[in-house]
């Protein structure tokens, strides 16, 4: 069985299919219908709602967290240990008059920020979650951020706009259910002293298991080598809902205590396989800022509170975001199985069109990311049709160490350019030993060719994806030709060809 609190409810399933959404089951089990189903497939934000976890802060007792979900991509099982609440617990009394709503609520109905109301609830969740997270109004900017993934096409934006700004004028208004999930955690915490069991889910023979250890997660994909493993869910609860797979064993990975683990070793970044984006982009940030974009740009905020590296390497999709990167700083995947621990190189983990070196027995631990070199230069490029909350045509990432205006050490890795995440070899023979100079990246652009034979597809043409990796090259030259300061590397101001900014 699994428990969680749902609003001011605790839960308990059982028997429950394994690929059922937690938006299905709000919906259809539980009658709470204010949580909408518009794309199921976490680009629309209609079904948003929020998820409480407990996180530790310093020494101090655990305390709750709160973030925003795209519930069409949670499964059931992941809820497990979870407060979720939507938006009918926002405000107690349904039929309320405007001045006893939540004051996002309030503030939405005096800025005119709905209109036809059906994503309403889901920008209500995104506006409680920045609400809740900020003692004050945090900007537009932070506004702008926490909105990315809700889609509203009736009233315009500028009305939600401002009824985020208004909604911090407002008297400070603590959550409701505060008390109700401090009991739920101490209870669940008893429940987890005395019993051992695997929290699982069961429908017929099928089964979804929610391990809580690393001895548990490698024991179970042992016993179970054809069992599909989940964190986020970002893409494959999309096979299940639209391909209606259903795979007889599911494992969940979110709740691995050694695989949300991230830290700064002092010899380079270690970031759990399971760690989710949001709680690792700070730290990554910190030591290569140029990725900060990519990072930002790699879904929404919803899908960043979900989505996971070990979840998007596993996937092996040549369109993920974050294998370039990687493959760019020459980091590491530490495999684990029954039988022991190895490592392998990103740049070797893909074996082909959504193949991987995993044996059936293997999971993902950890990616070991190197210090960073005192002189590297680092440049990260996702080319999509729309800015934000979009799929890469072509991602580019060029890493480049170099000593007296030579290039010393290069790697060039790229996404969408082939059946998998590859380094463009010629580029970098190209580059290395040459003059970190204009005329060096422009040569480099001019020899991609042979890297690369990229396919034509719904989102770009052969032609376009080899042409717009080029002219990024040529960007990057543009770009690097220039000093760094590498003891503040984080504040120094660098040239960068920007986007159009709001």
């Amino acid at each position: 069985m699994i428990q969680f609190l749902l609003n001011n409810t605790p839960v308990t399933v059982e028997n429950s299919r394994p690929t059922i959404t937690l938006l299905d089951w709000l919906r259809k089990d539980r009658g709470l219908v204010g949580t909408k189903e518009g794309c199921a497939s976490g680009d629309c934000g209609a079904c948003t709602l929020l998820v409480g976890e407990q996180v530790a802060h310093g020494s101090s007792e655990k305390q709750w967290r709160y973030k925003t979900i795209n519930s069409c991509l949670m499964l059931l099982g992941n809820a497990h240990g979870k407060h979720i609440v939507t938006v009918e617990a926002v405000t107690q009394n349904l039929y309320a008059d405007v001045d006893e709503l939540h004051p996002v609520q309030k503030a939405m109905v005096e800025s005119h920020g709905s209109q036809c109301g059906f994503c309403t609830p889901g920008i209500i969740m995104s506006l409680l979650a920045l609400y809740i997270n900020n003692a004050s109004y945090p900007g537009k900017k932070a506004v702008i951020h926490a909105l990315g993934g809700n889609l509203c096409r009736c009233t315009g934006y500028q009305p939600i706009l401002k009824a985020a700004e208004k909604a911090f004028e407002y008297e400070r208004q603590p959550v409701a259910w505060a008390a109700t999930a401090d009991s739920f955690a101490r209870s669940l915490r008893n429940a987890g002293n005395s019993l051992k069991e695997i929290p699982s889910l069961r429908f017929e023979q099928n089964h979804f298991y929610v391990p809580q250890s690393l001895k548990q997660l490698v024991n179970l994909k042992n016993q179970c080598p054809e069992a599909r493993l989940i964190a986020g869910g970002t893409d494959l609860s999309i096979e299940f809902t639209q391909q209606l797979t259903e795979p007889a064993i599911i494992i969940s990975v979110t709740q691995v205590t050694e695989l949300i683990q991230v830290s700064d070793s002092g010899d380079g970044l270690v970031i759990g396989a399971a760690a989710t984006y949001a709680d690792f982009i700070e730290l990554f940030c910190r030591h290569y800022p140029e990725s900060k974009e990519l990072f930002e740009r790699l879904g929404s905020e919803q899908i960043r509170n979900g989505g996971t590296l070990g979840g998007s390497l596993g996937n092996a999709s040549p369109i993920g975001d974050p294998a370039p990167l990687l493959i760019a700083l020459d980091a590491t995947l530490e495999l684990v199985s029954i039988a022991g621990t190895r490592h392998v190189k990103v740049e070797d983990f893909f074996t082909g069109y959504r193949q991987t070196v995993l044996t059936a027995n293997e999971v993902i631990r950890q990616v070991l990311i190197p210090k960073r070199p005192a002189s590297l230069k680092l440049a990260s490029h996702k080319i999509s049709k729309r800015f934000e909350d979009d799929i890469s045509t072509v991602c580019l990432v060029l890493a480049v160490d170099h000593a007296d205006d030579q290039i010393t050490a290069v790697r060039c890795a790229m996404g969408g350019m082939a059946a998998l995440p590859a380094r463009a070899k010629t580029v970098e023979q190209q580059l290395l030993g040459a003059s970190l100079s204009q005329h060096s990246f422009n040569q480099a652009a001019s020899a991609l060719a042979q890297d690369f034979s990229p396919m034509s597809d719904v989102r770009a043409s052969a032609e376009y994806r080899l042409t717009v990796s080029q002219n990024l090259l040529t960007r990057i030259g543009y770009e690097f030709c220039q000093p760094i300061d590498v003891v503040n590397v984080a504040e120094q101001p660098a040239v960068r060809i920007a986007h159009a900014s709001l």
